[in-house]
């Protein structure tokens, strides 16, 4: 066995080159984001230069954009284009369904509009992604929510059984704001078996703008193995 780090960094190169085969000319892709989705806008900056193709991108983050400016890909917007061919992003969790939990990066809102504008949603992941349930290994469901609201939106998650906190920043000190100028709530709910009926639940709560919860999005998912990766294809 390879060691850890090593084998990781090398499955998530493969499912990023995977992935970005769906990229064809003339495409208006989403750019997901995270750590995988970085090696992915790569790849697609190579295409493009390689295969002299018509690409745009729309940035689902800061990072994306700035990932996307450094590896040459055209930047266009979902005011100019509400429809796109295709979206590659990561996930913070992948059930058996291909239900998703995302939004550990912070970008859950902006990441879901995008998937939702798309055709095809494509997530790449390594195999420490893949779960039986969402919420295994007391994995958080994060929740981005308006300042104003997180208080109320706290003590309502705490009456459908979820215990929350609210997402510290790193490097400075106060809450996590994101990209929009909202907050994110971290809440843990255990295994989580009915996602479709938590969300609902979560999007009735007035101050909630959305939720990590990705259920029945993907299309395709590759997830990325120390020695091979695994395509898994959604059943319609």
């Amino acid at each position: 066995m390879k060691p850890r780090k090593e084998w990781v960094e090398k499955a998530k190169k493969n499912v990023a080159l995977d992935a970005v085969k769906h990229v064809k000319d003339g495409f208006v892709v989403g750019l997901g984001s995270g750590s995988t989705v970085a090696y992915a806008i790569e790849e697609i900056g190579h295409k493009i230069r390689r295969e002299k193709l018509h690409v745009l991108g729309v940035p689902t983050s800061y990072q994306s954009f700035m990932l996307a400016i450094k590896h040459g890909i055209p930047i266009t917007t979902l005011e100019e284009h509400p429809i796109l061919d295709l979206t590659i992003d990561g996930a913070d969790q992948i059930d058996d369904e291909l239900n998703l939990i995302k939004g550990m990066g912070g970008a859950l809102t902006r990441e879901k509009i995008v998937a939702f504008a798309s055709k095809k949603l494509v997530i790449v992941a390594d195999e420490r992604k893949k779960v039986k349930f969402l919420g295994e290994n007391n994995h958080p469901l994060p929740i981005e929510v308006l300042l104003f609201a997180a208080q109320l939106v706290m003590l309502k998650i705490r009456e459908i059984g979820g215990k929350s906190v609210l997402r510290e920043g790193k490097g400075k000190v106060g809450p996590v704001i994101t990209d929009n100028g909202n907050v994110i709530i971290d809440s843990n709910f255990g295994l989580i078996h009915k996602p479709a009926e938590l969300e609902l639940k979560l999007k009735s709560i007035p101050g909630v703008v959305e939720t990590g919860l990705f259920v029945k999005m993907a299309d395709i998912v590759y997830i990325g193995k120390p020695d091979s990766t695994e395509k898994i294809e959604r059943k319609k």
